[in-house]
């Protein structure tokens, strides 16, 4: 054999073996990225209910709530302590609770050593009060937004919302709900009784190293974040939930930073679908499966038999990704969330109306403008990374407006999320949008190579130096810069596209 073709031998020899090698670790990953809870929890922790907290009420007659953001200590694994932030709590944080027409006030103390903010996520208020990056809370300050509740009866949530740090503080615990009653809902024979039939699920996902803390990891070849290989609900760990009533309502949070969940009961039993991200459906929908992205709310209704015992689980949620994206990012998991359990003696309660609320829609007829906005990559919308002194959009308060909403790439999954408006969706991908988004949305899921249509009222709360933001809610993808901004103003308004660069904190 020539020194030639000796050369080349051992040149093919090692091509195949680093092709064979290749390969070999690309079929490991991608087997080893599939992650399943399915039948290896032992439920054996009562589900947490966060608690109510009762407000004060002031010279004005304005509820006051009083939190403080706070660093914690939490067993979520037994034998192994984890370091938190909690608002209030150890972990996450008491729930607000108020009803239309109240005006509010709340005081929000920072007792961690970092700035952070608190952002009303779903709330409708001044773009002043809303707690996004603009209104920076400094370790040791307190900030006091106040406002009237001016919307229909809802879940809606708080968190942090810092540029660049929303993912962090959000996974470290710092959220909670805020739900929002009024004299309709009031009226409906729905389980009303908080903590007994009425259930709020706060759902997350979190790893742990050895030691008990947070692990930050993402899995190999995802490109949305941090997806967590065990579930807390409510900040439980493998949690049971005893029914006492043949109806659970349960209001489920995604308060995850980046998993898309698919929620289905174990048996496959049906449940009515009664609310959206802000508020009642018309109609309650009957469905079997419901899929939830990051920010996403739904409140469901679940029927519950005599000695039954049913888990909530996620089951694989389509991402309608290519197959490698599906399974690096999540929608081949499995995960057992809650199982709910009862005795032989139920509280009968009555049956969900057939006819909830009348809603108000958004009419195409009315729409003065029409906007677009495409997310790319995973720090990008219309070609732009977020500039907090950069006015992206100009509304003009009381119109009406429709946004096109697209993720042009295959590669990843995103989601959309408007502060200060409530949105319908008008169609997806063209075609009518599903039972489960006929209600009012402020979050809604945009898959790979998706478009998605809304329509919007937006109301009269106007500033021309505080914005609103719009952004994705994978919250690494919104950190990276996948965020505008929008301000609302009075008509024939002609205002600077340039932010003034002071903040517009009320710390004190």
């Amino acid at each position: 054999m020539t020194k030639v073709k000796k050369y080349l031998l051992y040149f093919i020899i090692a091509i195949s073996f680093i092709i064979v090698c290749t390969a070999g670790f690309m079929a490991w990953t991608f087997v080893s990225s599939k992650t399943s809870t399915v039948g290896e929890l032992s439920f054996d922790n009562p589900l947490r209910i966060p608690e109510l907290l009762e407000p004060t009420i002031d010279s004005e007659g304005r509820k006051v709530f009083d939190l403080t953001f706070n660093n914690g200590e939490v067993e979520f694994i037994d034998g192994k302590i984890t370091k938190t932030w909690g608002i209030s709590a150890p972990y996450l944080a008491p729930t607000l609770r108020a009803e239309r027409g109240d005006e509010v006030v709340v005081n929000i103390k920072n007792d961690v050593n970092e700035p952070t903010t608190l952002h009303w996520h779903g709330m409708i208020l001044p773009a002043e009060m809303d707690g996004g990056p603009h209104q920076l809370i400094s370790p040791g300050k307190v900030w006091s937004p106040t406002w009237t509740i001016s919307q229909p009866a809802s879940t809606t949530w708080f968190h942090p919302h810092l540029h660049g740090e929303t993912a962090e503080h959000v996974y470290r615990g710092a959220a909670g709900l805020f739900i929002l009653d009024d004299k309709e809902s009031n009226e409906l024979n729905l389980p009303d009784d908080y903590g007994i039939n009425d259930i709020p699920l706060i759902v997350q996902d979190k790893s742990f190293n050895n030691d008990g803390s947070m692990s930050n990891e993402s899995k190999i070849f995802s490109n949305v974040g941090i997806l967590g290989d065990e579930i807390l609900v409510n900040g439980t760990h493998s949690p049971n939930f005893e029914a006492t009533t043949n109806l659970v309502r349960l209001r489920i949070l995604n308060a995850s930073t980046a998993r898309v969940y698919n929620f289905e009961f174990d048996d496959k039993r049906t449940y009515q679908l009664i609310a959206t991200d802000g508020g009642l459906v018309e109609t309650p929908v009957e469905i079997e499966s419901l899929l939830l992205s990051p920010g996403e709310r739904a409140e469901i209704v679940v029927p519950i038999k005599p000695n039954d015992s049913v888990v909530l689980q996620s089951n694989s949620p389509d991402l309608e990704s290519p197959f490698w994206s599906q399974r690096y990012n999540g929608g081949d998991d499995t995960f057992d969330i809650l199982k709910i359990q009862s005795g032989n003696d139920l509280t009968e309660l009555p049956m969900i109306p057939s006819e909830l609320v009348k809603i108000d829609w958004p009419l195409p007829s009315d729409v003065v403008e029409t906007r677009h906005f495409e997310l790319t990559g995973t720090s990008l919308i219309n070609g732009k990374e977020m500039d907090m002194n950069r006015v992206d959009e100009v509304v003009v308060a009381g119109t009406t407006e429709i946004w096109k909403l697209v993720n042009p790439r295959e590669e990843t999954y995103h989601n959309f999320h408007a502060h200060g408006i409530h949105f319908s969706v008008l169609d997806v991908n063209g075609e009518e949008p599903p039972e489960y988004l006929k209600g009012w949305k402020d979050t809604v899921y945009l898959p790979p190579t998706g478009k998605v249509t809304v329509i919007a009222r937006f109301e009269s709360y106007v500033n021309h130096e505080v914005p609103y933001m719009f952004h994705c809610h994978i919250l690494m993808h919104e950190d990276q810069g996948m965020m505008g901004q929008f301000i609302v103003v009075e008509p024939g308004a002609n205002p600077e596209k340039t932010l003034p660069s002071h903040d517009h904190t009320h710390n004190h």
